[in-house]
């Protein structure tokens, strides 16, 4: 899944090659994923790009003088920049994994696409990017809130800590793979809970935070959209790095596997070296 650093990342390579380009043609090919109709996409024709920005892991294009294309890519959706794309024709609905395609005055453009059969990828097209609901629920950005405001906002509920801080209520930005590396660098486990951490294991998580998410930012931006995925693997400590050696201490990377996804984390760093149950109802190492 797009978080923070890529979602920036993003932008940043809109504000470089498409602002100040005017939209020729909205398509939709993904009825599903267009999750408004008001404005309509006829109405984005003829009007110029004049911003790019996020709102935690929503990407945000200002479109003309009021409207807002507002993107959550969700686990599997992506954006393809086109220099050029191969035919003039409109898209015909269900065109494979392209959901939106946007085409602009010099003839390049972006597609939005989603890959697998769980669509998730949401697209909105609003006058306030505070109509989006995902938006509007969003807690203080990862990358702007303050270390008092953070350490109010993890502990006003009592949970595990992973959890915590990949609600986009709580903290807004961060992800699976993020959060596993921040509490990496932050040696917590993922299952501390909250209502237990003391002030110094705080400032530690929050620092963590900062350092990850601001050190992914600026080595993603600047990359070409097709080379953000390769850019985010290959910086990973834990994440998805299951049985390789951990680069701190050198001890395996574990696993703990869910329904529909999974944590990594090192024992001799984030759990006194105590491997947790990878079963879901296990007591847990905290």
């Amino acid at each position: 899944m797009p978080e923070l650093p890529e979602v920036e990342a993003l932008a940043a390579y809109l504000r470089e090659r498409a602002v100040g380009h005017t939209v020729q043609r909205f398509e939709v090919a993904s009825f599903s994923a267009l999750k408004t109709y008001d404005p309509a996409p006829s109405a984005l024709t003829d009007l110029g790009i004049t911003s790019a920005g996020r709102h935690g892991k929503f990407l945000d294009v200002g479109i003309g003088p009021e409207i807002h294309l507002v993107v959550h890519l969700a686990r599997a959706g992506w954006l393809h920049y086109r220099d050029s794309f191969k035919s003039p024709a409109p898209l015909k609905p269900g065109s494979g994994p392209i959901a939106v395609r946007v085409r602009l005055d010099d003839g390049s453009g972006f597609d939005l696409t989603e890959a697998g059969t769980q669509k998730s990828l949401a697209v909105y097209l609003v006058r306030d990017p505070s109509e989006v609901p995902g938006v509007a629920r969003l807690g203080p950005d990862a990358l702007s809130v303050s270390r008092d405001e953070f350490a109010e906002r993890i502990t006003s509920q009592n949970g595990q800590i992973k959890g915590i801080i990949v609600n986009q209520e709580i903290i807004a930005g961060i992800g699976n793979a993020y959060s596993d590396e921040i509490l990496h660098v932050a040696k917590m486990s993922p299952f501390a809970l909250t209502g237990k951490l003391t002030d110094d294991q705080i400032t530690s998580l929050y620092e963590a935070m900062r350092e990850v998410e601001t050190d992914a930012v600026e080595r993603s931006v600047g990359q070409k959209a097709a080379e953000l995925k390769g850019e985010k693997r290959a910086g990973m400590r834990v994440h998805a790095r299951t049985g390789l050696p951990c680069p701190v201490c050198g001890d395996t990377v574990r696993e703990v596997s869910f329904a529909d996804k999974s944590l990594q984390y090192c024992p001799t760093c984030q759990t006194g070296g105590k491997p947790l149950a990878d079963r879901r109802l296990s007591k847990l190492v905290r």
